[in-house]
Order: C-alpha cells, then structure tokens, then sequence
C-alpha cells in the first residue's frame, strides 16, 4: 500500500496556508530595487538621472536594512524557528538575501567604473580620486582641507580616557588603526565623514572637462597626518552602519501617544547595528576591533569593493546640463480648481461634477491645495478636517491650516505621529497646530491613519455642504511632483457623510460607522474586497463578462490572494499591477493561469491604487472602479485606518480605463513576472514602436 504524501503547512497570523502557492516579501522587495537600480544600468536613462537612480538605489536599500533586515536578525539570534508565508526560515531567507545583496553591489561597481564614469568623463564631467591629481591641484586641496574641512573634523580615539564614541545611523566613517612610536601596541580612532559639505569638491574646469569634482572621502584620508600629529598610522578604513528601525511600542503604562513615540525615537538613535559596511582595502584589526566594540557577527558585515558605490550623487545628477536630463516637465493645470483664476467658484465646479486629478502630471498646488487654499479663505467655509500622513517639509500646506484658524474656522487635524521615519517633523507640526487652538488628534489606538482626506463643511443656502478629497497620496508637494497619484474632489452626499463618519471615528470615540459606498480599513474594506472577487467568480459560472484589474504598491495579504487563485481557476482573467513586492505567483497552471503580475518602474514612482472589477458589464467603464490609500496587504486591510472611494462619474471610470490600459500596454517601463517570481522586462526593438506609459500621461494626464 502506498503512503500518502505529507502536505507541509505554514502557520501565518492564525490561518495555515500552502507555502508554495507564495513568494516570499522580502525577496520579492529585493526584486523590486534592483529593477530601481536597472534605470540607473540602462543606457536608455539620461546620464545623470542614471546617478539620481543609484542615489535612490542606496536610500532603498538602506531603508530595506532598517526595517526588513534588523528584524530578521533579530529572529535569527533568539533562534526564532517560525517560518515565513513562503516557508522560509529566518537563516535560509537571510542567507539568499545576503547573497542577492553582494551579487547587486557587485554589479553596481562594475557599471559604475566600466560604463558611468566614462560616460560621463566623454560628456566632460570627470571624477578624479586623489592620485588623478597633479602636483599643483594637491597643493590646492591641501590648502582647501586645512580652510574648509579640517576645521570640521574632530578625530575621537579610543583608550583609557576615551570610551568607544557613538555611530550615529548611516554614519560613514574613516577608522583608523595608530600607533605611537616605539610603541607595539595598536589603537583605534574614528573620523565622521561630515554630510553638510559636498561629498564632490569641484575643481578648476578645463576645455575638454568642464565639471571636475575630487571625492570627499578620498581628501579626508590623504590628510590623517594632520589630524593625528606625533602618531603613527598604520592603516584606515571606510566604514559605514545602520541600525535597526523597528522598536517595540509599549502602550500599557503610557496614555501618551506623543510620549511613546518620542521614547521610540530615543531607541531607534541607539538600536542595534544591523550593517556594517566596510572597504575592501582593509586592515583585519580595524574590522575585528569595530565587530568586538559594536557586538557584530560575520551575518552584520558586508564587503564593499569600493566606496565610490556608497557615494552621494545628488549634486553631481543636479549639474546645469539639461541634454543629459529628463527633458523638462511641467504639470498642467487644472481650470476647475485654479484658486488664483476662479477663487471659491471651486465649490461650484465641484458640485456640478466630482474633479479627478491625475499627479504629478496635473498641478497639485493647482488643484488639492488650491481646494485647501480655497475653503481656508471662504467665509462661508466654517469646518475643515485633514489628515496628515506625510507632509511638506517647507509646511506650505501647515501654513494654510494655521490661516484657517486665524480665520476663524473650526479646524481638525489627525496627524499619524508613527509615520515611520516622519515621526519627528510631524510632533512638530502637532505642536505647531495645538498652540493656535486647532483640534489635533492622533487618530485611533494600536492602528495607524494612513488615509488621505479632506473634508470641508460650507454654510450654503440650503443648509450645509460638505466637500471631500480621497486620494491615493499624501498631502506633500515635493512627492507630488515625483509621484504618481490619483485625488478625487467630491461633494456626493453619501460619500461625503461617510467621510464625516470616518473623522468622527478619529477624532472621537465611535467604533462602529455605517458604510455604503467607502471602504474603509479595518471595518469593511477586506470583507468587501473579498466579496467582489467572489462576485466576479459567481458572474463566471453565469457566462457574464468578467474581469479584474488591481495597480498597487504591494501584495502579501494571504486571504485575497488566495481569493484571486480562485478566480482564475473559475477563468476570470485577473491584471495585477504591483510596483513593490508580490507575494501571489502567477501562470501557475491550475492555480493562476488566469493571473498576471506587471510591474512599472519609470521616471515617476508609480503609487496609484486603482481596483476594477467588471460585474458583468458588457462595457468595461460601467464595471466598478475604486481608488484610495490601501495595498492589498494585511497591515492596510486589518491594521490601519484606510479609505477607498469608488468612483462614480463615468467619464472618471472611462479616464481610469485608459490610465490602467495604457501602462499594461508599456513597453519601455513595463516588467512581467513569471511564476518562479524572476521579472523581465518588456522592450521593443524599434524606438518607434517604443510605447511610454508615463510620457503619454505627460502629454495627455486623462
């Protein structure tokens, strides 16, 4: 008699699931930054937007360190056995991460140094290290250190008298290995590298090089003498660390939401290393004596080749050379929403027509604040309520809320203080508010707000009106412009009375609103998404037209891909969209023939949520069509407060149509994901046929 096959199950938030109908988060996320990090190795990208890619390149990975590695490190040293969705352990998913991570490195120093820097040395922008230099330019930068840099610098060693000093987070550093004369005995001294100083000095320009720049670090290493007069240097080496992100919050004997987060701050200054990032020409002393000092293992440490990958290229992409740029952009306005054109008129034009707008190819400042500006100056406006998530650093749109107040109106603000890496700027915008009397909250207890709406109450001739915003990005000008993101202005009573329920629920003690049209997380918005997957499947076995298309950031949540698995095997054809990462396979024969998995990655970060789906309607734009500020991720669906509106003017459904057709038929941004999760992008081989969802949309937002 035979046996019968042990299924091996993965126990996930409460559910058992079958590890291999998933990818793995983490892994995929990786995916995703090197498809960032391939703009910047695509000879089809300007050249110094190539540099700005590697720029965001780092900061991704960086950030992937804080809050993915140091976690997993984490379950690692308390031998944490728990395995992920996918069925990895902690070791095995650390180990192919660490793998992937040194593989990518490796091919970033090797397109910078064989193909980058001699492009740009061919277009006249030459990156010299010290020993390119001459006689007479060393003297000059001998002089420019003692001037500028040396004065900065302040050497810190360690010894008796010395305790080892504190690594601040992404702090790079020069560690040094001295010894005094006659003396065997080695010591250890540690320089920061200054971030408020330009990381590429420039010097004279010639005719054939215009742009010559010398590497910071380079000029700070060739001057240790200086800094260490009557020692002996015996070696140096770059380094760099990061620390981990992820604190534990601790709300049982703090009421104070504020108090909590600032505590967490204090811990996240002096979390544990989670990187140390060192050159390769290194002294093994200077390596051993920081993974002693620091507390680190061989699975913190990673080897850099060179630094010049680590290195800050934002004043180099920022040069006054327009022909190796992106050529110029500038959003279009947007009549109906010009404040500066037609004052509070707005008003008018939204109630005859809900306002759909399409960033950053329409004016942000032109249309969401334009609205904000305009109910701020109206006298016949009397409430405004927001929710900020992130927001401005320069506090254009802060400026506007502190107006309102000076004007009399009632303001509500619920600011989101845990918005990871915000968490400073936005205690300060809280304070700032609270001291001219507006009603600040920080919405609801153990979720976060990461809704993004507006509601004004305007005194009409009828009684009161209400207008909302929901949008799919935050109230940020600077995102705005490098963003993707939809915003719908509306004055639809029933959604409008729903959005006055959601902040009543924020900034109040209700737990339980009534909800028709909004989706609204963590109260209705899984069960319906759930729902109208399975509509979909119900109207398949009924022979009526089907069909879903989702544009996300990230997909994890196991219930809706499970419920997608099942609808492609009912023989709905299901297009996801996801930017990041994808833990749902498509083309899997049997589970999702039906699925596929396209990813954009372009001069814009694509940051839509779009969710369509067909209810048996033989023309697409009278299927049903959401927006708002959820992925399809368990957090967003059951541990944040989030808000997706549908969308009910036809003319916004036929404009969405297109938004999500156009990308799928992209050929230069467009990545396809098969069914081991490994992406490929989609190219042409004529420029002709050459098709850019994101030039389109410049040319022609909707």
């Amino acid at each position: 008699m035979g046996t019968k096959k042990q299924t091996f199950k993965t126990f996930f938030r409460g559910n058992y699931y079958e590890p291999e109908q998933f990818i793995n988060r983490d892994l995929s996320w990786w995916d995703f930054n090197e498809r960032v990090l391939n703009e910047a190795l695509d000879d089809r990208t300007p050249l110094l937007e190539r540099l700005r890619f590697i720029d965001i390149f780092r900061s991704n990975t960086d950030e992937f360190y804080m809050k993915r590695i140091g976690p997993l490190i984490g379950r690692i040293r308390s031998e944490d056995q728990v395995t992920f969705l996918d069925g990895h352990t902690a070791v095995a998913l650390f180990d192919k991460l660490y793998h992937k991570i040194e593989v990518i490195q490796k091919k970033l120093l090797t397109v910078l140094s064989t193909k980058i820097i001699p492009k740009l040395e061919q277009e006249g922008i030459l990156l010299l290290r010290w020993n390119d230099l001459s006689a007479a330019e060393k003297k000059l930068m001998v002089q420019e250190f003692k001037n500028n840099i040396f004065p900065i610098l302040t050497p810190l060693a360690v010894d008796a008298g010395h305790p080892f000093p504190f690594l601040s987070n992404l702090s790079k550093s020069v560690g040094v290995c001295l010894r005094k004369p006659r003396s065997k005995k080695k010591a250890f001294a540690r320089i920061k590298i200054p971030t408020d100083i330009p990381q590429w000095i420039q010097l004279k320009g010639t005719k054939k090089h215009p742009y010559r720049f010398v590497y910071l670090d380079d000029l700070i290493c060739q001057h240790l003498d200086l800094m260490f007069p009557g020692m002996r240097i015996e070696s140096y080496m770059m380094f760099r660390i990061t620390r981990n992100a992820v604190f534990e919050e601790d709300n049982d004997d703090n009421d104070d939401l504020m108090d909590v987060v600032e505590e967490g701050l204090k811990e996240r200054k002096f979390a544990p290393v989670v990187r140390l990032e060192y050159e390769d020409t290194t002294d093994p002393w200077i390596l051993r004596f920081l993974m002693n000092e620091l507390g680190l293992t061989n699975r913190h440490i990673i080897k850099v080749q060179s630094f010049i990958t680590n290195a800050n290229y934002s004043r180099l992409a920022s040069l006054n050379r327009l022909d190796l740029l992106y050529p110029a952009f500038r959003p279009r306005l947007v009549p109906e929403l010009d404040y500066d054109t037609i004052g509070t008129d707005i008003f008018e034009m939204i109630k005859k027509s809900d306002q759909l707008i399409h960033l950053p190819y329409q004016s942000y400042r032109g249309s969401v604040e334009s609205f904000l500006k305009a109910a701020v100056e109206d006298p016949k406006v009397k409430a405004i309520k927001i929710v900020l998530y992130r927001t401005d650093e320069d506090g254009r749109l802060i400026d506007l809320l502190l107006k309102a107040a000076e004007n009399k109106k009632q303001v509500a603000c619920v600011i989101e203080l845990k918005a990871r890496f915000d968490e400073e700027k936005n205690i300060k915008w809280a304070m700032a508010l609270e001291e001219v009397g507006i009603h600040v909250s920080y919405g609801v207890d153990k979720v976060k707000t990461h809704a993004k709406l507006i509601l004004v109450i305007r005194q009409e001739k009828n009684g009161l009106k209400a207008y909302g915003h929901i949008g799919t990005g935050n109230f940020n000008s600077r995102t705005a412009r490098i963003y993707t993101d939809l915003s719908l202005i509306t004055a639809d009573k029933g959604i409008c009375d729903e959005l006055g329920q959601v902040f009543n629920l924020l900034t109040g003690t209700a737990t339980n609103p009534k909800l028709e049209k909004l989706l609204v997380a963590p109260f209705n918005m899984h069960s319906r998404f759930l729902q109208l997957i399975e509509n979909e499947i119900k109207n398949a076995k009924k022979k009526k037209p089907v069909g879903i298309v989702a544009k996300m950031n990230s997909l994890e949540d196991p219930e809706i891909i499970l419920a997608l698995y099942r609808a492609s095997q009912a023989g709905v054809p299901v297009q996801l969209i996801v930017r990041g990462f994808c833990a749902l396979k498509p083309g899997v024969k049997g589970l999702s023939d039906n699925i596929t998995v396209a990813s954009m990655v372009g001069r814009f970060l694509e940051h839509h949520r779009i969710y369509y789906f067909r209810n048996g309607q033989e023309e697409h734009s009278e299927g049903l069509f959401f927006l708002g500020s959820a992925d399809w991720m368990h957090r967003n669906l059951h541990e944040r407060i989030e808000v997706i509106t549908p969308v009910l003017n036809k003319g916004h459904r036929k404009k969405i149509e297109k938004l999500l057709r156009t990308i799928l038929r992209d050929n230069r941004h467009l990545w396809v994901q098969d069914s081991k999760g490994v992406y490929k992008q989609k190219k042409t081989s004529s420029k002709a046929r050459e098709i850019c969802a994101q030039t389109i949309f410049q040319n022609e937002p909707l």
